[in-house]
């Protein structure tokens, strides 16, 4: 008997020994480039476990003491089995080589391996730079935006419009980030083409739901997109030459395998050919994307960043509108050991809007300006357990407009709108945690603070309102304020502080199918200022304060995953709901331009939006593509404040001007050959809500309409087919310079979309009649696109 403790005890030691762990890590690249791979399947096929690279390639996996074979793999490249023998920690990086057989068949990124379906993350899309630049889209230039339209929940306001609508969501509850930087207006030319220049982007990634806890501030989306790093081997340009706009970059070694750069510059010139035809107006826009990393050594890395870009439209030189972005990031990549990854982010990102008016004597300029710090971490404590922290902090500065005269003689006088000033903090814990082998669950924690600082001059309205509802003609409108307050930017107005829970798990059936569900908590504290369907360059930011309330998302989201035909096609179905508090509406004749008093335009409501998602993808052969469709309903009210009001639209709920019931659409892209390769989508949306007139009386000899409740009445439903085909010549193989002919149709059989359609009465008859306005028809273009 006394040889029992010591028999347990030997086992003990046996067990332990056998148990005990060791951290395989290391950084995937591609072996042509240098430039690291985001979101490579490391797969542990013998313990059916397994992790991804993180946006800087890098990975960690603790595993039990023994012999392994690893497989990488990636959608795109060739992948690699290795064995492992794990009897220490053990760094090793991987160089993988593009696959040139499957490059140009690539249409999303890689959601067929079993990870995908294991993964506790949904209502997540990514997309690839191959894929964003075979999608035919008007005048042949590549668009991130235009592709991601083609997603299920994602839609926009229609033709030649800024940015983009997330199930059911506004354009400013999107956060859109280049290398980790805000962009506040994603357009170029009001919205014929996006700001992202396809030949510089490495990964997008657009997350509708179940969205980490270390993103916040915006209530709808994220779509995070980053920038090549530079091929560190070799000096390689690529460009193309378009109908209207071409673009160039160059990339190279300045330290071979140490250390890269890449430039890439985008313009468009159709306006040099407008003097031909006598037309003296301009529309024009240009880009520049710059990159430097620097790698100290297998710890530590160094990334500068940074864009600029410019749009300008004029008109007879009397009216001329300047905007644009420009950001700057400087980040620090340090591996304090095999488990446990960091970044530092020093982050500017400003954005500009100038106006100059000739012939009434003045200009106008405003914008808004964060700077940005933030540390992430990324802990790998085990192969089931992962956990992401860190901090962030923006300081916010908001032109909302500076007038000056440009003509000493135009009798404008100079002035400037209040500016404003705020801060916003956030912390956050994020864990990616394996339960079982079935059951996978991604938690997390973000608090966020919100601070209002002082500013010149501060409005005081009788009991704190600054809209005061007339009972005798059932209209809002502004209150005068009692007096003026001043205060310095020391000062805190308003401070808000929120906790924001997320969720997210999935159930394994079996190898190819599981269900998801996700909850989603974010709060929004700033806000665009718009009432048009589609922003404009002039609409202007404002943050949370007294009279705004930050806006409180709540979302839910169910889903089914399902790879199906031996994982040849992937099925993923999901179902969201999402309440959102205090989201901003408009008074009936709300004046939101150079008003310096804004709160006596908005009110506080609510919003909701619901719906179901389907995507059905073709991923292996020569024909690949996907259909999706979403059914959806997007609604807003505002409800009135006490007994004595009506609230905006009686208080009862009207749809968004972004409500879509039905969007569909088809894309596929077939590999013909070596030579020809073609693509084609389908697009179909239900007609965007607006408001028509329900009848019309006469005053003083002026018939003027009157409306009804809003957003009641739809636009024509919107359809439209696009077909492009790609000529690769045979001869690329044998040269160094290497070429291809896109030849593309937008709107093939020319369907008059409406952009709007307004109401006039008929000079010749007397009748009223309604006017279609359309911006596109069939558009054919060619581009030309090289590298060597």
């Amino acid at each position: 008997m006394k040889k029992l403790p010591l028999l347990f005890l030997a086992l003990w030691c046996v067990y332990g020994i056998a148990q005990e762990k060791f951290t395989l890590s290391g950084t995937v690249s591609e072996s042509a480039t240098g430039e690291t791979l985001i979101g490579v399947n490391v797969l542990i096929t013998d313990l059916r476990t397994g992790t991804i690279t993180n946006e800087y390639g890098f990975y960690s996996i603790t595993l039990p003491e023994g012999t392994y074979d690893v497989t990488f793999s990636s959608l795109g490249f060739t992948s690699q089995s290795i064995t492992i023998d794990l009897s220490q920690n053990v760094r090793q990086n991987i160089l993988m080589e593009s696959d040139a057989e499957q490059l140009d068949e690539v249409v999303i990124e890689a959601d067929v391996e079993r990870a995908s379906i294991r993964a506790a993350q949904m209502s997540v899309n990514t997309l690839t730079a191959e894929t964003v630049r075979s999608i035919p889209v008007v005048l042949g230039e590549a668009d991130v935006v235009k592709s991601i339209l083609l997603l299920p929940g994602v839609t926009n306001a229609g033709e030649a419009s800024s940015g983009f609508n997330v199930r059911g969501g506004a354009v400013d509850q999107n956060l859109i980030l280049l290398d980790e930087a805000t962009i506040f207006n994603s357009s170029h030319l009001f919205g014929f083409f996006s700001v992202f220049n396809p030949d510089a982007i490495k990964d997008v990634k657009l997350f509708k739901g179940g969205i980490p806890s270390r993103y916040g501030g915006r209530v709808s989306s994220v779509l995070e997109i980053f920038q090549k790093e530079g091929n560190n081997r070799e000096v390689k340009v690529n460009g193309g030459i378009g109908a209207v706009a071409s673009r160039l970059l160059a990339e190279g070694p300045i330290v071979k395998d140490k250390a890269a750069f890449l430039v890439g510059g985008r313009a468009s010139y159709a306006h040099l050919f407008l003097p031909l035809f006598d037309i003296d107006n301009s529309a024009y826009f240009y880009d520049l994307n710059t990159k430097i990393n620097y790698r100290i050594n297998d710890r530590n890395s160094l990334f500068l960043s940074g864009y600029f870009g410019r749009d300008l439209f004029s008109i007879n030189e009397s009216f001329v509108n300047v905007y644009g972005n420009a950001l700057g990031n400087f980040r620090w990549n340090h591996i304090f050991s095999d488990k446990l990854f960091s970044n530092l982010s020093v982050i500017y990102s400003d954005y500009y809007y100038g106006l100059e008016l000739d012939f009434v004597g003045f200009e106008w300029n405003s914008g808004i300006q964060n700077f940005n710090i933030k540390y992430d971490l990324k802990h790998y404590l085990s192969d089931k357990l992962q956990v992401n922290y860190g901090i962030n902090n923006i300081y916010y500065s908001f032109n909302p407009g500076r007038i000056e005269p440009n003509d000493a003689e135009s009798g404008i006088i100079e002035d400037q709108l209040i500016k404003k000033y705020a801060n916003e903090f956030a912390a956050y814990v994020d864990v990616e945690h394996t339960l079982f082998e079935r059951l996978r669950v991604q938690y997390g924690l973000r608090l966020s603070n919100f601070i209002r600082f002082g500013q010149d001059e501060i409005n005081v309205y009788e009991n704190n309102r600054a809209v005061e509802f007339d009972p005798l003609l059932q209209i809002y409108r502004g209150a005068d304020p009692i007096r003026v307050d001043r205060s310095s930017r020391s000062d805190q107005l308003a401070t808000f502080t929120n906790l924001e829970p997320r969720i997210s798990l999935s159930y394994m059936f079996n190898e190819d199918a599981s269900i998801k569900a996700s909850y989603t908590r974010i709060a929004q504290y700033l806000h665009l200022l718009s009432n048009t369907s589609s922003p404009t360059p002039l609409d202007v930011w404002t943050p949370s304060g007294s009279f705004v309330e930050p806006q409180l998302l709540d979302q839910y989201a169910f889903g089914y995953f399902k790879n199906i035909f031996n994982r040849d096609y992937t099925l993923e179905t999901e179902v969201f709901y999402k309440d959102i508090q205090n989201r901003i509406d408009y008074i009936d004749g709300a004046n939101l331009i150079a008003n310096d008093a804004i709160e006596q335009v908005i009110l506080n409501g609510e919003a909701r939006a619901y719906g179901l998602e389907l995507l059905i993808r073709k991923n292996n052969g020569n024909l690949q593509g996907w259909l999706s469709y979403t059914l959806s309903k997007s609604e807003q009210r505002t409800p009135p404040r006490n007994e004595f009001e009506t609230g905006i639209n009686n208080g009862e709920w009207y749809n968004t001007p972004f409500d879509k019931t039905h969007d569909i659409t088809l894309y596929g892209n077939y590999q013909l050959n070596e030579k020809w390769s073609f693509n084609g989508n389908f697009v179909f949306q239900t007609g965007q809500p607006t408001n028509f007139p329900i009848g019309q009386f006469e005053f003083q000899g002026l018939v003027i309409p009157y409306y009804g409740l809003r957003n009641t009445s739809r636009l024509p439903d919107y359809h439209r087919l696009d077909i492009s085909a790609t000529l690769t010549p045979r001869k690329n193989r044998i040269r160094k310079w290497q070429a291809e002919w896109v030849f593309s149709i937008y709107n093939a059989y020319n369907r008059r979309n409406a952009a709007s359609i307004n109401f006039r009465q008929n000079q010749d008859t007397g009748v009223n009649e309604a006017v279609r306005t359309s911006i596109f028809g069939i558009v054919p273009s060619v581009t030309y696109n090289f590298k060597f």
